[in-house]
């Protein structure tokens, strides 16, 4: 079965925001038509329903950024907030500016990008000596989430590990976390997330050290996660993509539904 951008679209507005999006949150709550909550790590997630932001004023968008702004600065464990906006919302370039005068800065635009398990399935052949696994033990958590910091340039960090970690303490979910390996060292990783109720799973966290790219690693590393979403009934992949990723998903016939765009704010 084919799917059109506008129904993969739709399919997306309707099955992967709001509610679906909190699975693996400590606690979240709704505000009207603002969805905040907070994660292991101390850290605040928001998003707002589609078509929350039409006809708005910019002192609304003032006011519904302040209220949730101040919302986060009386809790002292949150030390950071990411607002995720959509390209296609009306009224997504208001927001942003309501966030940016508020201190949130905007991270990488990325593209969404959506197609069928199936097309994912079929692995390349991986380079000699390379390995993939999927992995549980705290150890390897730690170590794969410390090689995710790394390509992506940011600063060393146990946040993410920690909320893996607590994640398949719970085992409420079915996430699952796989790397590939050259000798003992990990040099692609990324997660699994089967949406529950949805026709959907999720692939995120991609990263390949710069020196194992191009060498169909990443590649086959998403082959084994498609597989396992078909293992589990979901049909369509999703994936927030970087450049990197994109051309990827894109030769295996995925397309671009919308973009998205992080806007982060960190406790002084």
């Amino acid at each position: 079965m084919t799917h059109s951008s506008a129904d993969l679209l739709d399919a997306y507005d309707t099955q992967l925001r709001g509610d679906a999006e909190f699975a693996s949150a400590l606690r979240w709550e709704r505000d009207g038509s603002v969805l905040r909550s907070t994660y292991v790590g101390g850290r605040g997630f928001v998003v707002h329903e589609l078509g929350a932001l039409a006809g708005l004023s910019r002192a609304d968008l003032d006011a519904l950024v302040g209220e949730t702004l101040a919302h986060y600065l009386a809790d002292s464990e949150v030390v950071e907030v990411e607002w995720k906006t959509r390209g296609h919302d009306e009224g997504d370039a208001e927001l942003a500016a309501a966030l940016i005068a508020h201190g949130f800065v905007a991270g990488e635009r990325e593209s969404v990008m959506i197609g069928r398990a199936v097309d994912l399935a079929d692995a390349p052949a991986l380079p000699e000596g390379i390995t993939l696994r999927r992995i549980t033990d705290e150890d390897d958590v730690r170590a794969m989430a410390a090689m995710q910091d790394e390509v992506f340039g940011g600063p060393p960090s146990t946040s993410m590990a920690d909320a893996l970690l607590y994640r398949l303490s719970l085992g409420t979910d079915d996430m699952e976390l796989w790397i590939a390996e050259a000798e003992g060292t990990i040099v692609s990783a990324g997660r699994l997330e089967p949406v529950p109720d949805t026709e959907f799973a999720g692939i995120w966290g991609g990263a390949t050290r710069p020196h194992w790219r191009r060498r169909g690693i990443y590649r086959a590393l998403t082959a084994a996660r498609a597989r396992s979403a078909l293992d589990r009934g979901k049909t369509l992949i999703q994936s927030d993509c970087t450049p990197y990723s994109r051309p990827i998903l894109a030769r295996s016939g995925f397309v671009e539904v919308t973009t998205t765009t992080p806007y982060e704010w960190h406790r002084p």
